[in-house]
């Protein structure tokens, strides 16, 4: 299946929304890794919000302090969450397996 034609206007419309969705999902992981949003904050946000749904896991957990890539790989397969999961992919028994996790 083709993709279709896009005028320049339609363009740099498309181009200009989706860099306002990468800088607001920065935004998110700088204030996970400030601490001044939580883990628990964000899933509960992606009940609301597409933009946190859309987020991967890995990232926010990689984004949390004190959590390396080494230590997210563990904690997201001690929680059998698949690495490209995206935090509105995950089921209840995961959301909690993952907190359950990060609190202990």
């Amino acid at each position: 299946m083709a993709l279709p034609t896009m005028t320049p206007e339609q363009r740099s419309e498309a181009l200009a929304k989706a860099a306002a969705v990468r800088k607001a999902r920065s935004e998110l992981i700088a204030q996970v890794k400030q601490g001044s949003v939580s883990l628990a904050e964000v899933l509960k946000r992606a009940d609301n919000e597409d933009l946190v749904k859309k987020t991967k896991v890995a990232a926010v957990i990689k984004a949390l302090p004190g959590i390396g890539p080494v230590k997210a790989a563990k904690l997201m397969d001690e929680a059998e969450i698949p690495v490209d999961r995206r935090i509105g992919g995950l089921g209840s028994r995961q959301r909690a397996a993952l907190l359950e996790a990060l609190n202990a």
